[in-house]
């Protein structure tokens, strides 16, 4: 949900006022979407609706009630996606061409080979294709932003004021969040994360060091720095703004991050970072591959060595997008 954050700022640019609702499994979208003004419906589909066949149904047919002008199906290679859009009703059905049997149904097609390579960048080029096929416009994609309020920043700044007092961490150079949870062959082991935040904190004494907690309650870096924990998106994101900057493991939260708008640098070790990495000002993604926890933390120190350094804080320099190899 948080990669189609740019395709929502898409479709407000280029049409203004224009209503859009929003089909998602799950329900995350209705946090994520919460404060977007030209969001009108969020229908929040149950998880695996095979299982709750009556829930999925009905909300299915209060769906086709309306007949759209145009409907998207952002995603390359997803039947269930494709299998919506042909089920609801629309003048227009836009999507990627990655298959003859899935064209039919569709009005619009756009060769999967035009896709970028990044998966929030996607829905952008097809909005985009749609409106103006003659002109391939590749640059300036929305970032992710999920769009706090003033209110919640302030909330997350206090809370991660909060935290870094409580823990007597000096804190004369900025707060560092960390997130070290993830999935299968994505998650580094405990043994690494302590490694590299030493090699962090070696590196930037005076930097404070705060965890966000996973959703199962518990610390992945042994409990040895002050965390902070929310079941919420919302408020997890909040907190993240709250810190100057985020260093997780490729994972949904890395995503939040970056959609909080703090500079966010991913870890990657498996998954295709040109896919999945962080992107726009601030933000970078590191291939770990090969690499010891010490020299990963060298060359994220290195990124930010200036913002490190400076008394105002990480975000006393301005970072341009990186990659770091």
């Amino acid at each position: 949900m948080i990669l189609v954050t740019p395709l929502i700022a898409e479709l407000e640019r280029l049409y203004k006022g224009a209503e859009i609702d929003i089909v998602a499994e799950g329900d995350a979208a209705a946090d994520v979407f919460q404060t977007f003004a030209h969001v009108r419906n969020i229908y929040c589909l149950p998880r695996r609706g095979f299982k709750h066949p009556l829930v999925f149904l009905s909300k299915i047919l209060k769906i086709r009630k309306t007949h759209y002008d145009l409907i998207i199906d952002p995603c390359l290679g997803s039947g269930f996606s494709r299998g919506l859009t042909k089920v609801f009703k629309g003048r227009r059905k836009l999507g990627f061409d990655d298959g003859a049997a899935r064209r039919r149904g569709m009005t619009h097609l756009v060769p999967s080979a035009m896709a970028p390579h990044h998966m929030a960048k996607r829905a952008v080029m097809l909005v985009r294709w749609y409106s103006s096929p003659h002109k391939n416009d590749l640059e300036d994609f929305p970032v992710l932003d999920i769009r706090l309020t003033d209110a919640e920043k302030r909330q997350g700044e206090r809370q991660i004021r909060d935290i870094v007092v409580a823990s007597d961490q000096h804190n004369t150079s900025g707060v560092i969040g960390l997130f070290a949870e993830a999935t299968g062959k994505k998650r580094y082991c405990q043994d690494w994360w302590n490694e590299f935040v030493t090699a962090v904190r070696l590196a930037s004494p005076a930097c404070s060091i705060v965890e966000i907690i996973p959703v199962h309650g518990r610390s992945m870096l042994d409990s040895k720095w002050p965390g902070y924990y929310s079941t919420s998106i919302r408020r997890m994101a909040s907190a993240m703004a709250g810190v100057d900057m985020m260093i997780s493991a490729d994972c949904g939260v890395m995503h939040l991050a970056v959609a909080s708008g703090t500079p966010t640098v991913g870890m990657f070790c498996v998954t295709d970072a040109k896919i999945y990495g962080p992107y726009g000002s601030h933000n970078a993604h590191l291939v770990t591959e090969g690499l010891s926890p010490q020299q990963a933390a060298r060359k994220v120190v290195g990124l930010y060595r200036e913002s490190f350094t400076a008394p105002a804080g990480l975000r006393a320099v301005d970072h341009l997008e990186a990659t770091l190899l």
